[in-house]
C-alpha cells in the first residue's frame, strides 16, 4: 500500500493553524537536540552580529536587556512533526540589534552560530521585518536551559532548527551557506507551510 506523505484524516477534523504533517503537542514541549545541554552563565553570555556589517557589534547580558524589548505571540512548529499554539517570548527583535549593526547592501544571507558549534543558515528576507527575535523568556518565564536558555534565536514562521538555541552570534554574508542540519540533509530554508523538511522538498 502507497503512503501519502503527510495525510493527516479528514479535513474538517483539522486544526487550520497546522501546518501540513504535523501535529498539536497541546501541554508539551518536546525537546530534541543533537548537543549536550550547556550550562551558560549569564554573567558571560554575549551575542555578537558581524560579517558584512558596517558596525560589527557584541551586546553582553546586560546591554541586549538595555535595548526596546519586543514580544511574541503566535505558534511554533518543529521538523519532528509537532506544532505548539499560544506561545509567548520575550527578547528583543533582531531588527533592532541589525539597525545597530547595520547590514551593507550586499547582505543577502545569515548565519546563525550556537555556543555549542551549531549553526544553521537564513536569508535576510527571513529574519528581518517583524520576523525573528533574540529572546530570554517564554510564556512569562525565563527560558529554560533545554529550550536554549539563557537566550535563543527565534524564528517562528520557519521549522524550529532554525531558532538557534543557546545563540551565540550572527554573521552576514552575500552568499548561502549550509549549516549543521543542511549540510546533513535537511532543507536549506524550511517553511512548515510548504513542508519544506529535506532537500528537495
Amino acid at each position: 500500500m502507497a503512503i501519502t506523505r503527510g495525510f493527516t484524516g479528514r479535513r474538517r477534523d483539522r486544526d487550520e493553524r497546522l501546518p501540513p504533517g504535523q501535529y498539536d503537542a497541546k501541554d508539551e514541549w518536546p525537546v530534541l537536540h543533537v548537543e549536550a545541554t550547556p550550562r551558560i552563565d549569564p554573567a558571560r553570555w554575549t551575542f555578537g552580529i558581524e560579517g558584512l556589517v558596517d558596525n560589527p557589534t557584541t551586546w553582553t547580558w546586560d546591554e541586549v536587556h538595555a535595548l526596546p524589548r519586543s514580544r511574541y505571540e503566535g505558534d511554533i512548529h518543529c521538523v519532528t512533526t509537532w506544532s505548539k499554539f499560544g506561545m509567548t517570548f520575550d527578547g528583543v527583535s533582531l531588527d533592532t540589534l541589525l539597525e545597530i549593526a547595520q547590514p551593507q547592501e550586499g547582505a543577502r544571507f545569515a548565519m546563525a552560530s550556537s555556543s555549542t558549534g551549531y549553526t544553521t543558515n537564513l536569508a535576510i528576507e527571513d529574519i528581518t521585518g517583524g520576523k525573528a527575535w533574540i529572546v530570554w523568556e517564554a510564556d512569562g518565564a525565563p527560558l529554560p536551559e533545554i529550550h536554549g536558555g539563557p537566550v535563543r534565536m527565534l524564528v517562528p514562521h520557519l521549522y524550529f532548527w532554525k531558532s538557534t538555541k543557546w545563540v551565540s552570534g550572527l554573521r552576514l554574508m552575500s552568499h548561502d551557506e549550509q549549516g549543521f542540519w543542511e549540510r546533513n540533509g535537511y532543507h536549506d530554508r524550511g517553511d512548515p507551510w510548504l513542508e519544506q523538511r529535506y532537500q528537495g522538498d
